[in-house]
Parts: C-alpha cells; sequence; structure tokens
C-alpha cells in the first residue's frame, strides 16, 4: 500500500495552527462576499483543485481509517463498513481474520460463528453472507487472489463500485474516487457537482482533477467530512477552506465555538484505526481503543 510522507509531529502542529489562523481570516472576507452566481468551468477547477491543496497540507498523513494488512483483509472490513464506523469494524475485525485469517478458511466457515463476531458491526446476518459469499467467489474463481481490477470487484457479494475504489486505490494502487457519505456532502456544498448518484457525482469529480490524485483526494474530503465539516453542525470557524467553500455560515461561524465542535485527533480524540500508519502516529495522532475499552 502506498503510503503518504509527512513531517514531523512539530510541524503538523505548525501547519494545523496556521490553518486555523486561515480560518479564522478567511470567515470575515467570505462572510463579506456572496459567491459568484455562475463559475466558470476554469474558475470551479482552479477552486477545487485548490480546496484539495489546503486540504492536503491540514491532513499530510490523511489515509484510510481502516486496518488492514492485505487486500483480503479489506475488501471484508470494507463491506463490513456498511452502516457503521470503522472504529467499530476495526475493534472487530482481529478476532474475525485470526480465526479466519484467508478466503479459503471464511468460506468454509460456520455461518453463526461468524454472526457472532459480526454482531457489533449491525445488520450482521447480512454481512455474514456477504462475506463468506465474497471469499467462496475469491477460493473458486480467482485462486484465493482479490482481483485488482474494477469489473472483477463489482462481481463479488456485497462489493460495489464504493468499496472497489477503496481497495483499488489503498491496496493496489490505482486510483479511484471514493463516494461515501461524507464525499457526497462535501462536494455539493462546495458545489463542486449538483447530482446526487453517486456514479455521476464519481465522474463529474474525477473530471475536475488528474487521475493521480483521485485517491488521496478521497482521503482528505472524507476525513474533512468526518473532523470539521460535519453534516448536522459544520464547524464553519474553523474551517481552514472557508474562503473557497459556498456553503460558509451553514455551521457555527465563531472560531471558539466552532473549535468545540471538532472531531477526532483535532478534538484531542483518537482516530479510528488501531494501528495507523507511523506516518499519523509521528504527526501527533493517536490509536483508537480495542473493543470494551474504557
Amino acid at each position: 500500500m502506498k503510503k503518504k510522507t509527512t513531517a514531523s509531529a512539530s510541524a503538523s502542529a505548525t501547519t494545523s495552527e496556521s490553518a486555523r489562523t486561515r480560518s479564522a481570516a478567511g470567515a470575515k472576507s467570505v462572510a463579506a462576499a456572496e459567491p459568484p452566481e455562475a463559475e466558470s468551468r476554469i474558475a470551479l477547477v482552479r477552486r477545487a483543485r485548490r480546496i484539495n491543496r489546503e486540504l492536503a497540507e491540514v491532513y499530510p498523513y490523511a489515509h484510510p481509517e481502516l486496518d488492514f494488512e492485505n487486500p483480503f483483509q479489506l475488501v471484508v472490513a470494507t463491506v463490513l463498513s456498511a452502516q457503521t464506523t470503522d472504529l467499530r469494524v476495526n475493534q472487530t475485525t482481529p478476532t474475525l481474520f485470526a480465526k479466519y485469517p484467508t478466503p479459503e478458511d471464511l468460506a468454509a466457515a460456520n455461518p453463526e460463528e461468524v454472526e457472532e463476531i459480526l454482531r457489533p458491526t449491525g445488520f450482521f446476518r447480512a454481512k455474514t453472507k456477504s462475506v463468506i459469499g465474497l471469499s467462496k467467489m475469491l477460493a473458486e474463481d480467482f485462486g484465493g487472489e482479490v482481483p485488482g481490477r474494477l469489473e472483477d470487484l463489482v462481481k463479488l457479494p456485497g462489493v460495489g463500485r464504493k468499496t472497489a475504489f477503496v481497495v483499488l486505490g489503498n491496496a493496489f494502487g490505482r486510483p479511484g474516487i471514493t463516494v461515501d457519505t461524507h464525499f457526497q456532502r462535501l462536494v455539493r456544498r462546495w458545489k463542486w457537482t449538483e447530482e446526487t448518484d453517486p456514479d455521476k457525482i464519481e465522474a463529474v469529480v474525477g473530471a475536475l482533477f488528474p487521475k493521480n490524485e483521485w485517491t488521496d483526494l478521497s482521503h482528505h474530503v472524507i476525513w474533512h467530512g468526518r473532523r470539521i465539516c460535519h453534516a448536522r453542525k459544520p464547524a464553519c470557524g474553523a474551517c481552514p477552506i472557508a474562503p473557497l467553500c459556498p456553503a460558509y455560515g451553514e455551521g457555527e461561524t465563531d472560531p471558539d465555538k466552532a473549535r468545540k465542535l471538532l472531531k477526532y485527533e483535532k478534538g484531542g480524540y483518537p482516530g479510528q484505526r488501531l494501528n495507523p500508519p507511523q506516518a499519523y502516529l509521528d504527526a501527533g495522532g493517536r490509536p483508537a481503543p480495542p473493543l470494551g475499552a474504557a
């Protein structure tokens, strides 16, 4: 898996502080200026790419927040992440993979035993059927290996385009855009697109960026959606891209109040991975607690 390099913890702290400074300064200018009614294609591309550059500075260590050691673990973990948090999946999969480390093992598993392991993730019966089903297909049709092509991945039970692009981008280094709920919400807030269909969003947003940026773009947007640009109450006053956001003002604009809304490591909480990349730890991030920890 390709890992992003990052600066030291002190440099990261400086970056975060400068982002907050830009946010506070930018908030006033955004509040004073209405976004243009009609934005040219060139202006949209420039604004979208600048947003991505700004987010790359704020989250230099952005990464998939599912723990995995190989493509099989990633595809299973991603299927399990539906309708639950990555943290809950990461707290559950160590037991699953310790007992069933290969597709062949999981394909031959007793469904009732798998259901009991997956119970904390919710919808555990349907998820059990999917992960056992995809494991059987991997064992029977792909020699026990996760395929590295989109057209093959989407044939697996429980695997759609979103899951496939997570696997392709993070296990095989092949660019893809992950259109999850955070991604959909933010790209519409930023007026990159008005589409609501995930496949159409993927196509429209993909056209704004070079293909080799798609995977990192997905991480930047998703991290920002989880940490600052929340669904119900965005922390606008603490947002590093406030000057570039047409939706500025939908959330809390007071910097002090906005900072209290920050989640995860920016708010003093650990990230979702039990075993995050070293770059994340070097930059001051903390691993999540195991299942059942206080």
